[in-house]
C-alpha cells in the first residue's frame, strides 16, 4: 500500500518522496480518505503513529486549490515544540506548493509572527494564549478558516487551555471542517468533542497504550543511587539517541551538566530556558549534536526524533498519561525502542496504575554490574497502604540527587572520554562527530 492510493496532487507526492515516506501508517490509511472527503474526524491515537501527516496531507491538498494568502487552516497545539513540529511537517510536505505556514506562540517576540501573517499564510499553527492575544489585537483574521484542527486536546485540557479553546471556537466560522485528535478521552474532552464535531468519523489507533514496538522495564533503585545507576547504564549499554526525563527543571539542568562533564554529548530541555534555547536543544538532539537530552515533561510531546533508541524515566511521572506520552518518544514509525523507568518504593502505586493500563506486569530488572549495596531490587516496589490514592503528594526527597549534584563516585573502568560511546548494534562513534 502506498500514498498513491489517495490521488494526491503530484507536488505533494514529490514532497512525500523527499521526506522519505514509503507506506502510510495505520492512522494515515484510515484518516486521510475521510479528511479528504471534508468529514469531521475524531482521531484517538497515541504519539508516534503519524497523525500529523494524517491531517496535514489532506489540508495541503485542499489548500492547493482556492485563494492564497489568507488563513484557511488553523491548527491549535498545546506546546511551542509541538507547534514547530507541525509547522515543519507542513513546510516539508508542501515544499513544492505555494501554500505557506506560520507559527504563533508565546515566549518570543510578536513582531516576527505578525510580519509572517501580513505576508500571507494559509496555515497557522498556534498555541492558544498567543493566538488569542493576536486575535484581540486584530493582527490575525480567522474569519476565512475552513479547517480547524485541535491536536493533543487532552494535553491542552491538562494545561488549563479548555476555556481558551472555547474562546477560539467563537472566532472561527461555524461552517468548517473540524479535526479533533487526542490520545485519551477524559470526560471533559469527550464533552468538548461532542460539542464541536458534526457527525464525525472516529478513527482509533492503539488508544492510550504506547507503541507495541516499545519494550518496558523497571529498575528499582533508591533515590540517592539514581544518578550513579544512570551513568553505569549509559557506560555499558549500546544506545542511539537517549531521552532522559526528570520531574524538576533543576534536576534536568544539573543532570545534563554532570553527563556533559563525564564526556557525553548531553543537553537539557526545561521550562526556564528561552524559546530559542529550547529550539536549539531540540534541533541539536535531532541533528546529532547531542546524544542525550535531559528533559522535563515539556518534551513529552512535540519532539519528533525517530532515532530515539531509549527513553529513561529518571523520575517516575505523575500520571499514567504522562508515562504514555514520555514513552511515545521512542518506538516511533514502527521502529523498536526501549523504555526504562527508575522506581523507588514510593512509586509502587503508580507502577500498578501503569501496569493496569498496559495490561501487563512491567519486568523488574537488576543492572548486573551495578553495586546496590544493601538495597535489594527484587524486594522493592511493595505497595504501601494509602487508601487507594494514586500518589503521596508529601513524598520526601523527591529532588535528591539534584541538590547533591557532582557527589557521585566514578566506577573504575567506566569513564568514557574521547574514545566514544557504544552505539546500537555494537558500533562505536566518536563523541566529536555530529
Amino acid at each position: 500500500m502506498s500514498f498513491t492510493q489517495f490521488s494526491l496532487d503530484s507536488r505533494l507526492e514529490a514532497g512525500i518522496r523527499d521526506v522519505g515516506f514509503t507506506e502510510p501508517t495505520p492512522i494515515q490509511q484510515q484518516a486521510i480518505p475521510h479528511v479528504l472527503a471534508e468529514s469531521d474526524l475524531l482521531g484517538l491515537a497515541q504519539t508516534g503513529t503519524g497523525k500529523t501527516a494524517a491531517f496535514m496531507l489532506p489540508i495541503l491538498q485542499r489548500l492547493t486549490q482556492g485563494p492564497l494568502r489568507q488563513v484557511r487552516a488553523l491548527i491549535v497545539a498545546p506546546t511551542r515544540e509541538l507547534a514547530e513540529q507541525i509547522h515543519q511537517t507542513a513546510v516539508d510536505l508542501g515544499k513544492y506548493t505555494k501554500v505557506r505556514s506560520a507559527t504563533v506562540y508565546g515566549g518570543v517576540s510578536k513582531k516576527g509572527q505578525i510580519d509572517a501573517l501580513r505576508r500571507g499564510a494559509e496555515i497557522v499553527v498556534a498555541c492558544p494564549g498567543r493566538l488569542l492575544d493576536l486575535a484581540g489585537e486584530k493582527s490575525i483574521d480567522l474569519s476565512k478558516v475552513e479547517v480547524l484542527v485541535l491536536d493533543e486536546a487532552d494535553r491542552m485540557c491538562d494545561m488549563g487551555f479548555l476555556p481558551d479553546i472555547r474562546r477560539i471556537l467563537k472566532l472561527v466560522p461555524q461552517e468548517r471542517q473540524t479535526l479533533f485528535f487526542s490520545a485519551t478521552m477524559p470526560d471533559d474532552i469527550r464533552e468538548l468533542a461532542d460539542d464541536i464535531l458534526n457527525d464525525p468519523i472516529t478513527v482509533q489507533i492503539g488508544m492510550i497504550a504506547p507503541a507495541k514496538t516499545v519494550s518496558h522495564a523497571l529498575y528499582p533503585v533508591p533515590n540517592g543511587m539514581k544518578k550513579e545507576l544512570l551513568f553505569t547504564m549509559l557506560d555499558e549499554m549500546a544506545t542511539g539517541r537517549v531521552l532522559v526525563f526528570t520531574r524538576t527543571k533543576r534536576r534536568a539542568r544539573f543532570l545534563a551538566r554532570d553527563l556533559d562533564k563525564k564526556g557525553y554529548k548531553a543537553e537539557a530541555l526545561q521550562g526556564n530556558m528561552s524559546q530559542n534555547r529550547r529550539q536549539k536543544a531540540i534541533d541539536g538532539f535531532r541533528g546529532g549534536q547531542y546524544d542525550i537530552l535531559v528533559a522535563t515533561d515539556i518534551a513529552a510531546r512535540g519532539i519528533d526524533v525517530s532515532e530515539i533508541s531509549h527513553v529513561i524515566n529518571f523520575d517516575m511521572p505523575d500520571t499514567v498519561d504522562a508515562y504514555t506520552h514520555r514513552i511515545g518518544r521512542t518506538g516511533r514509525a514502527e521502529e523498536e525502542g526501549d523504555a526504562f523507568t527508575f522506581a523507588t518504593d514510593d512509586d509502587a502505586t503508580m507502577v500498578r496504575d501503569i501496569e493496569r493500563v498496559l495490561k501487563t506486569r512491567l519486568e523488574r530488572r537488576r543492572w548486573p554490574e551495578f553495586d546496590y549495596g544493601s538495597f535489594d531490587p527484587e524486594k522493592a516496589l511493595v505497595p504501601t497502604q494509602n487508601n487507594g490514592s494514586t500518589r503521596d503528594n508529601g513524598r520526601p526527597n523527591r529532588d535528591n540527587g539534584s541538590k547533591s549534584h557532582g557527589n557521585y563516585s566514578r566506577r573504575s573502568g567506566n569513564k568514557r572520554g574521547s574514545s566514544g560511546r557504544r552505539q546500537r548494534g555494537g558500533r562505536t562513534s566518536s563523541r566529536g562527530q555530529g
